[in-house]
């Protein structure tokens, strides 16, 4: 006696349809899910970053009895541009904001050439000693130029570059170098070798190479160790007081230091806070504006080591 297989019948039209409908659903409440979470997230991240700007935005416009006073919800709309005329009549402080923009702006620039050309050459060159070498490089990022200070001073008063803008961009540089150079090696290491490869029998030469070859891969490094650069020197307080003495040459945040003073010791907070906004604008204009390069960049950082 045969056996015969009987054959499985099909499953029933409306079964199948519910089962995808079922499946659809969930999937949709599954991204419903993640979009909310993403949402609930970011917007969280964001009033972190955006209630402090908004506060120093209010406070900056307020006058000086609101801000030292007890919160009150009818003196928060009182309102005046004084703080800012304050400042405007301060003649010192337009100086230092010329000064900081020029220490910064050269900085910037200088920190990401270094950078680029350091770069380059952990990345592609191979010899017996760059791992160490690299790895001395990334060791001098945990050492904060604060522990450091007195032999800086010396070195920089023994080469007469204090009370110097070149010596302050010249500091500014080396204290960000290590991170920049990392970045820029990571930047180059995305790069395929057969790129360069082609370039150099081509013609090319290092020059020609960097510049018109891998420059549009490298934008996103470059621009993240400039306004990386540019930031931390705008910024910058202790630095600048130690290898300045000479009040025409105070960056900013000097100057707001002793702006900040009132009558009989007291502390202008409104000017303080004025000249924080002040202070503020060109690093959110050029953080805007490079904001997409330097994300890259900093994404690049994170997955090459």
């Amino acid at each position: 006696m045969v056996a015969t297989a009987t054959p499985r019948k099909p499953a029933a039209p409306g079964r199948a349809a519910a089962s995808a409908r079922a499946s659809a659903d969930r999937s949709t409440r599954e991204t419903r899910t993640k979009y909310l979470l993403y949402v609930t997230g970011g917007t969280l991240a964001a009033l972190v970053f955006v209630v402090p700007l908004a506060f120093a935005l209010v406070r900056s416009v307020q006058p000086g009895e609101v801000i030292v006073s007890a919160p009150e919800a009818s003196t928060f709309f009182d309102w005046t541009s004084e703080n800012f005329r304050m400042l405007a009549a301060q003649s010192e402080l337009g100086r230092s904001v010329i000064n900081s923009i020029i220490v910064s702006v050269c900085t910037a620039v200088l920190t990401a050439v270094v950078a680029t050309l350091a770069g380059y050459g952990f990345a592609k060159f191979r010899f017996r000693l760059l791992p160490w070498l690299f790895g001395l490089v990334l060791l001098t990022m945990m050492v904060p130029f604060q522990a450091i200070l007195t032999p800086l001073y010396l070195e920089m008063n023994a080469l007469r570059l204090t009370d110097s803008l070149l010596g302050l961009v010249l500091f500014y540089t080396t204290v960000n170098l290590p991170f920049c150079v990392f970045v820029m090696r990571n930047a180059f290491e995305a790069v395929p070798d057969e790129l360069e490869a082609a370039a150099l029998v081509d013609g090319a030469g290092i020059v020609r190479l960097l510049t018109s070859v891998l420059r549009p891969l490298i934008t996103p490094g470059f621009a993240t160790a400039a306004l990386y650069a540019f930031l931390a020197s705008w910024t910058e307080f202790l630095g600048a007081l130690t290898f300045l003495t000479d009040q025409d040459l105070y960056t900013l945040p000097v100057s707001m230091v002793n702006l900040q003073q009132g009558a009989y010791g007291d502390i202008n907070f409104g000017l303080i806070a004025a000249g924080a906004v002040v202070a503020m604008i060109p690093c959110v204009i050029l953080y805007v504006a490079l904001q997409r390069f330097y994300v890259a960049g900093l994404a690049s950082g994170s997955i090459k080591g």
